[in-house]
């Protein structure tokens, strides 16, 4: 009779717990039971029974099990991931409300006043930012054009554009007509040619301050901006040419693709190169400060003879400390620390620069003779990387005065980010241990000094307009406000953080938004504030989504995003311009397919145009952002963002007020006590 296969593995697998012997059937009592027996059986755990296996069946087995158990995990996590995706309230996104296509790739955009400036290939093009029209384009160059400023002078706008060779030029916009300036750095010997790094206009237009590179050095040349006779220059020319009369431009209101070549050109505005104007006048060129070392001084005495003035107190070039006395100190401090420096010294890169044009104010100490307009920036605060000081110059000089600091402000920590605010009323300097010190130029006080979260170190500093909220709502106050800052900080780790500063009050610090830790692809790489909505800011991640974000609450109110069909091609490093005095903002978008294309004439890239009020979430907070000052008055939790004296005259004019309607009370008691009196009088003789 035959066994089944079944029944032979069942017997295999019972047998791995018997004994080594033949198994009998035991006798009824326990007396009978052999006692030596305990020891002729063998226990086999079934987990182990592939053990047996041999190899290298059984390094597979234990591979393949492995691979099971960890990619089990991973299918796990994935699950829990979507899940918690699935359960996050994702925001409103809202389409662009003009899409504008370029046959040339856009390497840089700028906005000023009504205008879009736009660099890219051989040149730039100027753009109305409503129309989409292209009014104006210049293309002289043999290379493109990488980043561009501009500067409203008030009728007129200052185009500052850098080339890929490093070269700076300025250009003068008025009315129908563009005017190149100068070329700043521009030589004739190509081994003598300097990069422009980084440049600077001061609000107004009267400096500018251009960092450059060359032989292996770097310096920062300081301009004075005749833009009195460019204006002149320009309504005078000497040789007269007939512009044509500007026409109307049209509106657009849709989203409908808008491409350079159907576009009527406007040859109204027209590139004067038959005029020249008024070259700047350079008055400073400062060089990164010079490492300290050992003193040639032999006495005090000389010291102090070589101090002038009591300037550049603090930049730590004037000292008595010897040579020696700096070797010991160094030789101390690697032996302290000689487990944490690294033993390959690496070589320095070359110094770089942050600098900001500061208003006339009574914390910059000027010379009695120096007097400059108010408005009209005086002093140009400047610190070097890994430096301690910020450095103070005067820009009442000429190219042959010698060039010190007025002032010198030192810092416990190197100085890795500083920022002016854009009414240049406040200065903010973060150093790289993460401590910010904030300064009120205006009233020429400190507002204060707030040390960020532990880990987290500045990486940018953005300021917003002062706002308060009001029944829910963010609301900016009328009138000119008095020691009352607001700024978002991003930090390395890609943390977003609120900092509040209040007159005399400590200063405050708030988390917006934590460290990705969960989402890596949500790390912001670019934050841009609104200043047409209070409080709101504009937030760039990694994965390329774009969202507006009110500070106050903190949350997202909605996100922006380019048709499905294009893609920020750089997402870390967005292309995007927001405007300063209208609600809106513009971002470069690239189609997927046509960045491969090895055919630069066919792709096409667009700019698109996110018109903020056309949204219906944000049609509210556009309408309502203000606050007039009869509300802050009568509010007694916003009297602290009015100036003191006005705290004091209110407070009078109500005493006042309730001194008046408490003497009109008496006299109307008094009244009706005569009344009375009068009435039980007549009472009396009837």
């Amino acid at each position: 009779m035959s066994i089944p296969r079944r029944s032979q593995v069942e017997k295999k697998r019972f047998s791995s717990f018997t004994g080594k012997g033949l198994l009998e059937v035991p006798s009824p009592t326990e007396k009978d039971w052999p006692k030596d027996d305990e020891g002729d059986y063998v226990f086999k755990d079934s987990g182990q029974e592939m053990d047996s296996l041999p190899q290298p069946y059984r390094m597979i087995n234990k591979m393949v099990n492995l691979l099971f158990d960890q990619s089990w995990k991973v299918i796990q996590e994935r699950d829990a991931l979507r899940e918690a995706e699935l359960s996050r309230i994702q925001p409103v996104t809202y389409p662009p409300h003009v899409e504008n296509k370029l046959s040339k790739m856009p390497n840089c955009m700028a906005v000023s006043q009504d205008y879009v400036f736009i660099g890219g290939a051989k040149g730039f093009s100027i753009y109305n930012l409503y129309s989409a029209k292209q009014i104006c384009i210049w293309e002289k160059l043999k290379v493109d054009v990488t980043s561009i400023w501009t500067t409203d002078l008030g009728n007129e706008i200052l185009i500052a554009p850098v080339d890929e060779m490093g070269i700076a030029r300025l250009f003068y916009f008025y009315k129908d007509s563009l005017f190149l300036i100068k070329a700043i750095n521009e030589a004739d010997d190509a081994s003598k040619q300097t990069t422009c790094i980084k440049m600077e206009i001061c609000q107004g237009g009267d400096f500018a301050a251009f960092l450059l590179q060359g032989a292996g050095d770097v310096w920062l040349d300081v301009y004075k901006l005749p833009k009195e006779s460019w204006l002149k220059e320009v309504e005078h020319p000497q040789l007269a040419i007939n512009p044509k009369k500007k026409g109307r431009q049209p509106q657009l209101s849709t989203l409908e693709p808008v491409t350079s070549e159907t576009l009527e050109m406007d040859t109204n505005i027209c590139f004067r190169g038959d005029i020249k104007l008024s070259h700047p006048v350079h008055i400073m060129k400062i060089k990164p400060p010079k490492p300290v070392t050992g003193t040639t001084f032999k006495s005090p005495l000389e010291v102090f003879a070589k101090i002038e003035d009591c300037y550049g107190l603090g930049s730590g070039q004037n000292h008595f400390i010897k040579e020696s006395q700096w070797e010991q100190q160094a030789a101390i401090f690697h032996a302290s620390y000689k487990k944490y420096l690294d033993e390959k010294g690496e070589e320095e890169p070359l110094s770089m620069a942050s600098f900001h044009f500061l208003l006339p104010s009574s914390i910059i100490a000027m010379p009695a003779e120096v007097k400059s307009p108010s408005g009209v920036a005086c002093v140009l605060g400047i610190h070097w990387t890994g430096s301690h000081n910020f450095f103070l110059y005067s820009l009442n000089r000429t190219l042959k005065d010698k060039v010190d600091p007025e002032g010198v402000w030192p810092c416990a920590a190197p100085i890795a980010v500083s920022q002016l605010s854009y009414t240049c009323s406040y200065l903010l300097i973060a150093c790289e241990d993460g401590v910010l010190t904030l300064w009120d130029l205006a009233e020429g006080f400190p507002l204060g000094v707030v040390a960020l979260p532990e880990g987290c170190f500045c990486q940018s500093i953005h300021f917003l307009k002062y706002f308060l909220v009001y029944k829910g709502q963010n609301v900016y106050p009328e009138g000119p406000l008095k020691s009352q800052m607001q700024c978002v900080v991003l930090c390395t780790d890609s943390s977003l953080h609120l900092l509040t500063a209040k007159g005399t009050q400590v200063p405050t610090i708030s988390e917006l938004v934590e460290r990705p830790v969960k989402h890596p692809e949500e790390a912001i790489c670019a934050v841009a504030p609104v200043q047409a909505f209070p409080g709101t800011v504009l937030i760039f991640c990694r994965n390329g989504s774009v969202q507006l974000m009110d500070v106050a609450k903190p949350q997202i109110i909605c996100a922006f995003a380019p048709p499905r069909t294009y893609n920020l091609v750089v997402p870390w490093k967005p292309v995007f311009v927001v405007s300063l005095q209208h609600p809106c903002f513009l971002l470069r978008g690239d189609h997927p397919d046509e960045i491969e294309s090895d055919d630069t004439k066919d792709i096409q890239n667009s700019i698109f145009y996110f018109n903020l009020e056309a949204y219906p979430l944000l049609e509210n907070i556009s309408r309502n952002h203000t606050i007039p000052k009869t509300d802050i008055t009568e509010n007694m939790a916003f009297t602290q963002v009015l100036p003191l004296e006005k705290r004091c005259e209110d407070f009078l004019e109500r005493s006042f007020q309730k001194l008046e309607k408490k003497v009109k009370e008496e006299e109307h008691w008094t009244r009706l006590h005569r009344y009375s009196l009068m009435l039980q009088r007549e009472n009396f003789r009837k």
